[in-house]
């Protein structure tokens, strides 16, 4: 089971946290800016902020259980900025698994 495992934990919420990312990128905000519907904006920004705070929950535990380095974590924060930046992650830790 992927979810028995911090680390499956976090691809599962580091693919969500991804999706979510491009959908407030690429569809919420071009809808708020270029088709007036700020609304798009408050659902799919408040969905973002929770599936981010899951993430860098779930960051910080993988970092502890599996004794990952400051600079891992640092690397795993500075993915989740990155559009795209997540499914780098999620194939690196695939391999891991």
């Amino acid at each position: 089971m992927i979810l028995s495992s911090s680390i499956g934990r976090l691809r599962i919420v580091g693919v969500l946290e991804g999706i979510s990312y491009l959908l407030l990128l690429f569809i919420a905000m071009p809808l708020k800016y270029l088709a007036g519907i700020p609304e798009v904006v408050s659902v799919v920004g408040a969905a973002h902020g929770a599936l981010f705070v899951l993430y860098i929950l779930a960051v910080v535990q993988v970092k502890f259980v599996h004794k990952k380095s400051v600079a891992w974590g640092l690397y795993a924060f500075i993915l989740s900025v990155i559009p795209f930046g997540t499914f780098v992650l999620d194939r690196q830790l695939k391999n891991e698994q």
